[in-house]
């Protein structure tokens, strides 16, 4: 980077008087509180040094304010970078940034939230048998969050069959399954190289760092009690089925896609440097397109 002042002056400005008044202030104040628990005359030593500071830098402010003089060279800075910016075809008046050309519909987000969350359910049956040899510990934990009267439930009652707690359990996961399908719908086109690795892997474990730092308010009976290793494995499974089911999903057009050139739609755009080129056939369904998307 390359920095070229011209025409530069010399003008002043006015700044505040250094002073040094707020660091004696401070000095006596701690000499003062050591004073109370070590020696007499370390008090009074700050006492005395406080007052110094509070008078000193009073008149430093009151009744008028000191200022010193400081000179600054005022010039035009014109900053040169070596770097390029990235060509990109116009194919509009407003290129193309962020959102996706095609995306999935909502309803393929949630059918993978019901295909995840079905598949999470494996990993937590498997850990409530082999640590509680009951199916029903995860699901009761899980819906005590939603019960006061269950704060300070134990093992043997959460091994337990509970209709209301099955009722409970299943509306939350559930729901968070729903949502966080429509999310891996709208988030994958925005990953279009890996997407089952993003799904799989990445989502679910910041998505479990998010909730390891907010469930202690949200469940503290579930922050308590909660298998980490095997909830790791659980997010991983509903990662993977969820992206797996959402990135076999067709995928529809957005508007944005609707409203660039026909000749961009069709593949059939020429850069400028490129030479003359065969004509490309285009489809009848093509051509009905252009018709209905071209303004009367």
């Amino acid at each position: 980077m390359h920095i070229n002042q011209e025409h530069s002056r010399v003008e002043v400005v006015q700044l505040p008087s250094p002073t040094a008044w707020p660091l004696v202030l401070s000095l006596g104040i701690a000499l003062l509180c050591t004073g109370l628990v070590t020696n007499l005359f370390i008090g009074i030593l700050g006492l005395m040094l406080s007052i110094c500071g509070c008078v000193g830098w009073f008149f430093q402010v009151f009744p008028h304010e000191s200022h010193i003089d400081v000179p600054v060279q005022v010039g035009d800075v014109q900053v040169l970078s070596s770097r390029t910016l990235q060509d990109r075809l116009p194919v509009s008046e407003m290129h193309r940034k962020f959102l996706p050309i095609e995306t999935f519909h909502i309803g393929t987000g949630i059918k993978g939230g019901i295909a995840g969350g079905l598949a999470m359910t494996l990993p937590a049956a498997i850990f409530s048998l082999i640590k509680y040899h009951s199916i029903w510990y995860a699901t009761n934990l899980l819906a005590a969050g939603g019960f006061v009267s269950w704060a300070n439930a134990s093992d043997a009652f959460l091994s337990e069959f509970h209709m209301r707690g099955l009722l409970a359990a299943a509306a939350i996961h559930g729901l968070t399954s729903l949502l966080v399908g429509l999310l891996y719908g709208a988030m994958l086109p925005m990953y279009p190289r890996s997407p089952i690795v993003t799904a799989g892997l990445v989502a679910p474990l910041l998505f479990t760092g998010i909730l390891h730092s907010a469930l202690g308010i949200v469940s503290p009976i579930l922050n308590d009690r909660i298998d980490w290793f095997w909830f790791i494995i659980s997010q991983i499974a509903f990662g993977l089925v969820c992206g797996f089911v959402v990135n076999l999903s067709a995928k529809v057009r957005t508007a944005q896609f609707r409203a660039l050139p026909f000749a961009v739609r069709a593949g059939i755009h020429i850069s400028s440097d490129a030479g003359p080129q065969e004509p490309t056939e285009i489809s009848t369904t093509d051509q009905k397109n252009e018709k209905r998307d071209r303004p009367e």
